[in-house]
């Protein structure tokens, strides 16, 4: 039995401009243990997916239409805002992708980091302020003792980040959901937090969604990777066979956009137009303008996700008739 399993979730913003389609018809599930990665351009509905099993999007305008998210047999959907609050940092942990804007610039860094534990009766004060020191040491801050003490604005971004992961482990959760968690951060940086992140997963046993933009970083980290466009999937399957074996043009055209495959001196490679509006009806595919394989019943028929391959769902119709090869070309 997975330890989340999301079937059909959609989740609507009611705005000015029209019923925006944020997350439409998700479905997904992730083992203990394991690491689910999620990418797509911004707009995709990535944040929203994670942010809808958490109780975490604003509303109004948001408003979850239909589904089911269930997290260790119980339906997130179903749940209140106070049986949500016990399981938020408890059992689900999220680190958010600024974490200036995550930490309380007038409150100081030990005081957020015990409160986890002291909201879900994990410990007294006391014990919270050691076992804090030990969490802000094991991501890796030099004299943690004095760190408590200390504002979020005398950190360094990287140092802030190091501080979110401490406070969303400390509780030692099943799931921990990572949203951009290297974002504007630089290369040595990133490459030390997303070790960290992993070295924690495996002492604890967690399963982890990673929210990225990045490939090369989802590439190395995931076990199953899913894409998105447009509110919906598009794409899953295992790390390895989705990048090796692209059977989505909009997933390939990412991987094309990879800066890093370009051949040097050559102009990088762009997806043309733009998404979707979300607020209007999208008739057929929503990535059909911008395809270069789209054909007149791509602008009519919308896509299932269907298994092309073993454990490879993709929700393209030329795929799923013609098998179109859609290997990236070796560099």
């Amino acid at each position: 039995m997975p330890l989340l399993d999301v079937i059909d979730l959609k989740t609507l913003f009611h705005t000015r401009a029209g019923v925006v389609r944020a997350v439409d018809g998700v479905s997904f599930s992730l083992g203990q243990g394991e690491t689910l990665g999620i990418v797509g351009e911004s707009g995709s509905g990535k944040s929203v997916t994670c942010h809808s099993l958490t109780g975490l999007i604003p509303r109004p305008p948001g408003r979850i239409e239909g589904g089911r998210a269930l997290f260790d047999g119980l339906d997130l959907l179903q749940c209140g805002e106070k049986e949500l609050a016990k399981i938020r940092g408890r059992k689900i942990a999220m680190v958010f992708q600024d974490p200036m804007t995550s930490l309380n610039p007038y409150v100081r860094i030990g005081e957020q980091i015990i409160e986890p534990l002291l909201i879900h009766g994990l410990a007294d004060r006391r014990e919270a302020s050691t076992r804090a020191v030990e969490a802000l040491r094991s991501v890796g801050l030099n004299d943690p003792e004095k760190r408590m003490r200390s504002f979020p604005h005398e950190f360094s971004g990287g140092m802030r980040q190091r501080v979110m992961i401490a406070m969303a482990l400390i509780t030692k959760p099943d799931l921990l959901i990572a949203d951009e968690p290297t974002t504007a951060l630089d290369v040595t940086v990133q490459a030390q937090i997303l070790e960290l992140i992993q070295r924690m997963q495996r002492e604890l046993g967690m399963a982890m969604i990673l929210i990225s933009h990045d490939l090369g970083v989802v590439s190395g980290v995931c076990d199953r990777v899913m894409v998105m466009y447009a509110g919906r999937v598009v794409e899953r399957a295992s790390t390895t066979e989705l990048f090796r074996h692209p059977r989505h043009p909009y997933n390939r055209a990412l991987q094309q956009s990879i800066p890093a495959l370009q051949v040097k001196g050559t102009p990088l490679h762009t997806i043309p137009g733009l998404p979707p509006d979300l607020s209007k009806p999208v008739a057929g595919c929503a990535f059909a303008p911008r395809c270069e394989f789209a054909q007149p019943e791509c602008l009519r028929e919308v896509p299932r996700l269907v298994e092309v391959a073993p454990g490879h769902t993709s929700a393209c119709l030329r795929v799923q008739k013609e098998g179109l090869p859609l290997a990236l070309k070796s560099q």
